[in-house]
């Protein structure tokens, strides 16, 4: 049997759904879809368990025709800090824009970032997550547009960022810039305007890179804490053994004065 025909019944990632559910927003936002529609169809995403209940979901949306047979193995492996010759694949993003009216828009996970990103916000905001992203280019822009509203973009050490926005009573986060990458890594721009509205750029480690440090962390603190056990234990510091050998003489007289004061009132 043929890869294509074993497609449907493969389980869909929380990815592919992720996938969906962007091409869904991307229509009510055009109007292609209404509220009630909308809803339907996110309900029966996030039910959907293979490829094969994925696909009918935006078979009839504009655009939506690979989201998600196409992106089968794209990244199966977890992605790793630092492995950015893996990362930088080349090709289309999965997602080349966003919008959010009053309301929000998130693009994190495991996601392909194109060469441009088109993002506006009107009296909204949005999440822009590249720490588990994989990229087109080795080097890609973010373009935002945030009228009374605000965006946060979040890229991993190692990256590289440039910022080129302008604000008008609003501003763009220029903190991140100067802090070199890694070599081969990406170099992320920053561009846009803002509007009574803000656009920021956080550096952040993924969930997993903070739990590994956190373990790490504690491995050491225990060890250190043998080691000092060990150390006090042996008598290593300075008066140490005297003490203990001076505690067990005292619980020795004591004993012994105990056992004399019974002798005497037998005696008596």
């Amino acid at each position: 049997m043929t890869d294509d025909a074993r497609a449907p019944e493969l389980r869909a990632s929380d990815a592919d759904r992720e996938r969906v559910t962007e091409v869904l927003r991307d229509a009510l936002a055009e109007g292609r879809l209404d509220m009630e529609e909308f809803e339907e169809r996110l309900e029966a995403t996030y039910k959907a368990r293979t490829y094969g209940e994925l696909t009918p979901i935006t078979r009839d949306l504009p655009g939506a025709g690979g989201v998600a047979l196409p992106t089968v193995s794209l990244h199966k492996e977890p992605v790793e800090q630092g492995s950015w010759a893996d990362r930088i694949i080349g090709g289309e993003g999965s997602s080349s824009w966003a919008v959010a009216v009053m309301s929000g828009f998130e693009r994190k996970g495991r996601w392909t970032v194109p060469k441009r990103f088109n993002c506006f916000a009107f009296w909204g905001g949005g999440e822009i997550d590249l720490r588990e992203a994989y990229f087109a280019d080795r080097e890609v822009e973010i373009n935002c547009v945030a009228i009374m509203g605000g965006m946060q973009v979040i890229v991993p050490p190692g990256v590289e960022v440039v910022v080129r926005g302008i604000g008008v009573m609003g501003g763009f986060d220029h903190r991140e810039e100067g802090v070199p990458g890694e070599p081969g890594g990406p170099r992320v721009i920053v561009t846009g305007f803002a509007f009574w509205g803000g656009v920021g750029v956080d550096r952040k480690l993924t969930r997993a890179e903070r739990q590994r440090l956190k373990e790490e962390r504690r491995a050491q603190k225990l060890e250190r804490k043998a080691a000092k056990s060990l150390d006090e234990g042996t008598g290593s510091h300075d008066g140490r053994p005297h003490m203990l050998e001076n505690h067990r003489d005292r619980r020795h007289d004591r004993r012994e004065q105990r056992r004399e004061h019974r002798h005497e009132r037998r005696g008596r």
